[in-house]
């Protein structure tokens, strides 16, 4: 039998409706981040660096570009005879099928993958967050406290902390409580959504809830192992963690990257992020541009003026076209004279000449509130903005729309336009 100390399980099927038009048409750990990666390459690079070589990436809604991405994990170093990557999608059994309910359920469904590798230790984690861990050292923590669970944690502000699970720990960093979104939360130490379990200690807690609808770790297995005396430690976690699942925290996660001196560091040496590597020309900067404090990807044309922004790969910005404080996805084209000021424009978008995107005041978004905020003008993928048309703040476009779609040749702030459906 195949012996592995310890195995990890990436989350990564998620919809990621927080992040409206962008996951329209691909999961969230599939969306672009940084002008070079994609989100899932962050817990990817992490194993590799941490000397995990075993992942299961467990994935379900909309996988194709996930799955081309991740490929056999050549990137990551992770293209093993024995492990490496495996992409495990939900599949028909022979007495039922289902499509994976929960965390907990998605990690239960696949038991047979787990047990091929007969692990000491399995690690739970998600896809959707940007972050750097050695899981080696969290690993060590494990062991050193004897512990049956670990659960990475941080400090938050205590009015964020209803957000999330929170611990509540003795002395020694063990776990006397935990509250799944408590209202009223009793410490300000919350989970991230990455768990070590001893791998007895797993199998027993996803056999035994099996029947259990929307088997989720934080509201069932966790009470469940506390309950049954199992020893839960809290290892805190002091370094940059973002979830980047809205987006706000998404716009602002990839500012961050290009702060004076950025409190996230995608140029170290000894933690590098992998990633699928595009084999394409380098960038192009015209005399003419203007660049201030951006990250420019490969293949970028640059002949207008780009402030504090991400630009992706083969990204086309024509002259006299101005770009503020945004996000521009690959294979994107932003015409002659168009402005962009505070929006996250996703891949293959073409704004057309002179039109004008984020202006005048914030008003509430009509269609969600909730998720189209922030002030920011989101695009979704293959979007075409047609010529001289001004688009306000927190709104929402996805498709080809033509002028007729812009009566008096706006979208006011809170508008919205979805060709091809969503949230």
């Amino acid at each position: 039998m195949i012996k592995k100390e310890m195995i990890a399980m990436l989350l990564a099927g998620g919809q990621g409706s927080r992040l409206g038009v962008l996951t329209q048409n691909e999961a969230k750990p599939a969306v672009a981040f940084g002008g070079k990666y994609r989100i899932i390459d962050f817990p990817l690079s992490n194993c590799i660096n941490s000397g995990i070589d075993t992942v299961g990436v467990l994935t379900q809604y909309q996988p194709l570009r996930l799955n081309t991405h991740i490929g056999i994990g050549i990137p990551w170093d992770l293209d093993k005879n024995v492990g490496g990557v495996t992409v495990l999608p939900p599949y028909e059994r022979s007495t039922s099928s289902e499509w994976y309910s929960g965390t907990a359920n998605a990690i239960y469904q696949n038991l047979a993958y787990m047990e091929n590798f007969n692990p000491d230790y399995v690690l739970i984690l998600s896809g959707d967050h940007i972050y750097k861990m050695d899981y080696e050292v969290m690993l060590d923590f494990h062991k050193a406290n004897n512990a049956d669970v670990t659960i990475a944690c941080m400090p938050v502000p205590i009015e964020e902390a209803s957000r999330f699970g929170v611990m509540v720990t003795d002395g020694n960093g063990r776990i006397t409580e935990f509250e799944e979104k408590p209202e009223h939360p009793r410490s300000n130490l919350a989970s991230m959504g990455i768990y070590i379990f001893s791998w007895p200690v797993l199998k027993e807690a996803l056999t035994n809830l099996k029947d259990q609808a929307g088997c989720d770790f934080g509201k069932h297995v966790l009470p469940y192992c506390r309950d049954k005396g199992k020893r839960l430690f809290a290892y805190e976690f002091n370094g940059y963690w973002k979830d980047v699942g809205t987006l706000g925290s998404y716009w602002e996660a990839n500012m961050e990257l290009i702060d004076i001196i950025p409190e996230f560091n995608l140029y170290e040496e000894f933690w590098k992020i992998y990633t699928k590597g595009d084999v394409i020309r380098p960038q192009s900067i015209s005399g003419e541009a203007v660049i201030e404090r951006s990250i420019i990807g490969d293949g970028a044309e640059i002949f207008g003026e780009v402030h504090n922004s991400v630009i992706g790969a083969d990204v086309h910005i024509e002259p006299g076209a101005v770009i503020r404080d945004s996000i521009i996805m690959r294979h994107t084209t932003i015409c002659e004279g168009a402005v962009v000021d505070k929006a996250v424009i996703a891949e293959n978008v073409t704004i057309g000449n002179h039109a004008v995107l984020g202006y005048g005041e914030e008003t509430l978004n009509q269609l969600n509130p909730d998720v189209y905020s922030f002030g920011l003008v989101t695009i979704g993928e293959c979007s075409v903005i047609p010529e001289d048309v001004k688009i306000g703040k927190n709104t929402a476009i996805l498709g080809e729309t033509t002028s007729d779609d812009y009566p008096d040749g706006e979208l006011p702030s809170g508008g919205a336009i979805l060709k091809k459906g969503g949230e």
